[in-house]
């Protein structure tokens, strides 16, 4: 009996064992990334690249701050809509780049990729703040709607969130 429940403790360690590796060789992280990348390639703002995968999206926002003479074509979308935000933005674009820098190589076919969505959000953060014409709005967006509402923004408030400066919205 002892030797049966032996052999029986010594079968269920090696399911287990390999059921847990098999579990492990599962996850598939370079196409974990890859998708990864689609997504941000889903959600830019501006005229797209001709190498742009998803056939679906086109241009939008060409003329992004026009109204306030300032070119704020690119970058990312928030949350699927059609508002961009320069701080979370900003932070992303901070985060990719620190895993190319630690992990580049790691991501082998897709360090192009990557780095080319590290350099999407550049170009529409830059603009936000002139030496010359002071803090400009980073979000020249319509007014809020109903699924996207400004917290900050009383309902007696004059400013729009088009209106209110960077430093404005931080400060609130």
């Amino acid at each position: 009996m002892a030797r049966l429940v032996s052999t029986a403790t010594k079968a269920m360690a090696v399911v287990v064992l390999a059921a847990a590796s098999a579990a492990l060789a599962a996850h598939d992280y370079g196409d974990a990334l890859h998708k990864s990348i689609l997504f941000f390639e889903g959600q830019r703002s501006g005229r797209l690249p001709p190498n742009q995968r998803l056939r679906w999206r086109q241009d939008s926002a060409i003329h992004d701050g026009a109204e306030a003479g300032v070119d704020l074509t690119g970058g990312y979308y928030d949350a699927g809509d059609n508002v961009k935000f320069g701080f979370p933005m900003a932070f992303t674009a901070t985060l990719m780049s620190w895993g190319l820098i630690d992990f580049g190589r790691s991501f082998g076919a897709h360090e192009a990729e990557a780095r080319d969505a590290v350099r999407w959000a550049g170009p529409a953060t830059a603009p936000t703040r002139s030496p010359t014409r002071g803090p400009c709005s980073s979000s020249p967006s319509p007014p809020p709607t109903s699924t996207r509402r400004c917290s900050a923004c009383s309902p007696t408030s004059p400013s729009t969130p088009t209106q209110r400066s960077t430093d404005e919205r931080a400060a609130s």
